[in-house]
């Protein structure tokens, strides 16, 4: 006989202090020896907390009852906290944020990596930190998710927004949302509102039935705005109503794009996309270049940082007219350009042909003749005949996914011997882990971190590695 759920009743723990932000955006405390992560949890709030999770390691608990704030919370201003999985750190003042990310680069270059760096410099702050990014991307699905106590709304309701944390086939249907302009929410309004409207089929993942899968939107500080629509199959009739009323009701839009998706994933790099009406791409300006943007160009997702960012790796690199570089992990070259008035030349690596490709678009686009862009598996292209034909370089800028560096790339690396390496990441656990096995040879001299992602605990870090003496 199985066991009766019912009777089952999670463990509680009361008047819990809450220690310092953890992994994930939660915070840890410790209760009868035992590790609790805790979510949306504050340093310092003193709670009732229930057991929701365990592990061998640790608990993971939510809090019940909050019977002493922390004084590092602050009020939340979105509807949807706590249920969404995004900005997970709403409830905290921005300066605690700060100061926990710059914590968290720290613990990992001590933990993971056993390492030090000369000089930590001050985290950069964000000047917005609402509606701070340039990309969203919204789900539709058949089964709306209502609130954050696992109860799903039993009349399985519509739902555009994004999905709920561990649940790949519910998603929250939004009624705002403060990561983009109020323009955003008007226009995934209007889409939600048209297609029930119209009776237009909303996805359900299970089954793989309806029409509506995506909605993206995008944007630049130079006013453009693209919409792309994931459906399922063709139907014209569905587009006239639904892209072709964002073009009578949202004239500031200037890309309307479209793409069929007929597979049982999201993804759309393998797809064609197809222009409904306008252009079919945005331009974005980062200090005096010009970025094209296409529907699957990977750009920083916040603009307004992504200019701290490139001039702060700009300003590690201290780079000489006489000097070559090499831009591992280019993407779509925005590092290398927005560096290619200091060097020699600068030759850009990326695993993404279609990224290679706008890298050379936008090297062309801005009049810039000595950066030069190639595609393939960095550890097989990063050779010593590749060296021989487009020289040693005197630095490397690399700039790599979350997983960080390959250990091939890492020991190239080593064997060249460059002058000066300054690494950008977005995840400072791989990112420590790569410094470790670089200080064979090389020394940090400094290491500084961008917030891009204001209420959320991820962070970017950038450090300059230096020959040791």
């Amino acid at each position: 006989m199985g066991r009766n759920r019912s009777k089952y009743i999670p463990e509680l723990f009361e008047d819990v202090t809450i220690g310092p932000a953890a992994a994930q955006g939660n915070c840890v405390a410790r209760v009868n020896d035992k590790v609790v992560f805790v979510k949306y949890a504050a340093p310092g709030d003193v709670a009732d907390i229930r057991v929701s999770g365990k592990k061998k390691k640790f608990l993971i608990a939510d809090i019940e009852n909050l019977k002493k704030p922390s004084e590092q919370r602050e009020d939340t201003f979105c509807s949807h906290f706590g249920t969404c999985g995004g900005c997970k750190w709403q409830h905290l003042k921005y300066k605690n944020q700060l100061e926990f990310k710059e914590q968290e680069v720290k613990d990992a270059f001590q933990r993971i990596g056993k390492v030090e760096p000369k000089e930590y410099l001050p985290i950069i702050g964000a000047g917005e930190t609402r509606e701070y990014r340039n990309k969203v991307e919204y789900t539709f699905s058949n089964k709306a998710w209502i609130d954050a106590f696992d109860k799903e709304n039993p009349e399985q309701k519509n739902a555009l927004g994004f999905h709920v944390p561990k649940r790949f086939d519910k998603v929250l249907d939004l009624d705002e949302c403060h990561l983009m302009p109020v323009k955003a929410n008007d226009i995934r309004l209007f889409v939600k509102r048209t297609a029930e409207a119209e009776g237009i089929s909303f996805f359900d993942i299970r089954q793989q039935t309806g029409l509506l899968r995506n909605l993206m939107v995008r944007r630049t500080s130079l006013g453009h705005w693209m919409v792309l629509l994931s459906i399922s199959k063709k139907d014209q009739k569905a587009l006239d109503i639904l892209l072709g009323g964002l073009k009578e009701k949202f004239p500031f839009i200037t890309s309307l794009l479209y793409v069929i998706n007929n597979k049982q994933n999201d993804t759309i790099f393998d797809l064609k996309v197809h222009t409904f009406w306008g252009n079919d791409l945005i331009e974005e300006k980062i200090g005096d270049y010009t970025f094209m943007i296409r529907p699957k160009s990977f750009f920083q997702t916040n603009t307004e940082q992504a200019k701290v960012l490139y001039d702060l790796a700009k300003e590690f690199a201290d780079l000489k007219e006489n000097e070559v570089v090499y831009d591992l992990y280019t993407g779509t070259g925005s590092i290398a350009i927005y560096n290619s008035a200091d060097a020699k030349k600068i030759v850009g690596i990326e695993y993404v042909e279609d990224a290679v490709r706008d890298a050379k678009e936008n090297a062309l686009k801005n009049d810039v003749t000595n950066c030069s862009f190639f595609a393939g598996d960095m550890k097989r292209v990063l050779n010593d005949d590749f060296i021989k034909k487009h020289g040693k370089p005197d630095v490397i800028l690399t700039d790599p996914p979350r997983d960080g560096m390959h250990a091939d790339v890492v020991a190239k690396i080593l064997e060249i011997e460059p002058k000066r390496i300054v690494y950008v990441s977005c995840n400072p656990a791989t990112q420590a882990r790569d410094l470790a096995l670089l200080g064979e040879k090389y020394r940090i001299e400094k290491s500084r971190a961008v917030d891009m992602f204001p209420h959320t605990h991820h962070v970017e870090n950038v450090v300059l590695l230096l020959p040791k003496a």
